[in-house]
């Protein structure tokens, strides 16, 4: 009954939200998981902005983005201006969005090296999933409760592992640099849709509120969520 109830108060606000964003500016943030994308999302929850369900993304995500099948995630962009995660942490996902919302604005968060991003997402996952503070393993990933059974396995796969060894580290920072050069490549003609942005680096969230059109004082910064 509990769980009905939130359906039910889920797609209300979900409608909600579809009319009061109708015809305004979409902001997908497009880096990778665990380069401060839940950072990002506090930042324009805290400036104002209507900010898309993770769980309905995951969702969908998870049912459709290994389909290719990307009309069901096109259509839940329509309730809400700012999204990011999975699916729109994958390259993949990209020119869908971008073809599906012209003038939509795209915002790529990048580590200080790909290495750091490596140590952040494994000692996170480590935390989160598995035993006694060691990286996942396939059983581990496999029997990872999150979402569903089965959910994270694939999205550790997802960035071209084998079951051997789900979080190779040569295979992962190769994926993550070839997702930020297929960024990267895929607007460089178009400067003014995509800002590459380190969230740790001095005035960054001015660089951030310059691109977005909003003012914000000198010393303001991130909010720093889910630390790792």
């Amino acid at each position: 009954m509990k769980s009905t109830l939130k359906k039910v108060i889920r797609k209300i606000q979900l409608q909600v939200h579809k009319y009061k964003v109708k015809n305004k500016t979409k902001y997908f943030c497009i880096g990778r998981n665990k380069t401060g994308t839940t950072s990002l999302k506090q930042a324009f929850n805290d400036l104002g902005f209507i900010v898309g369900n993770q769980t309905v993304s995951e969702k969908l995500y998870d049912i459709y983005f290994f389909q290719d099948d990307f009309d069901k995630i096109i259509s839940y962009c329509k309730t809400a201006e700012v999204f990011q995660d999975v699916p729109f942490s994958y390259f993949k996902t990209v020119p869908y969005v971008d073809k599906a919302y012209p003038n939509s604005k795209f915002i790529l968060t990048i580590r200080d090296t790909p290495e750091q991003w490596y140590n952040s997402i494994t000692k996170f996952h480590a935390k989160k999933f598995g035993k006694n503070g060691r990286i996942p393993n396939l059983e581990d990933l496999k029997n990872a409760t999150y979402l569903r059974k089965g959910f994270m396995y694939n999205t550790i796969k997802a960035h071209g592992t084998n079951d051997q060894d789900p979080y190779n580290k040569e295979i992962m920072i190769s994926h993550y640099n070839e997702h930020n050069r297929d960024v990267i490549d895929y607007f460089k003609n178009r400067p003014n849709d995509l800002i590459v942005i380190n969230l740790s680096v001095e005035g960054a969230y001015q660089k951030f509120s310059e691109f977005i059109g909003v003012d914000c004082a000198i010393d303001s910064n991130f909010p720093w969520e889910n630390k790792t």
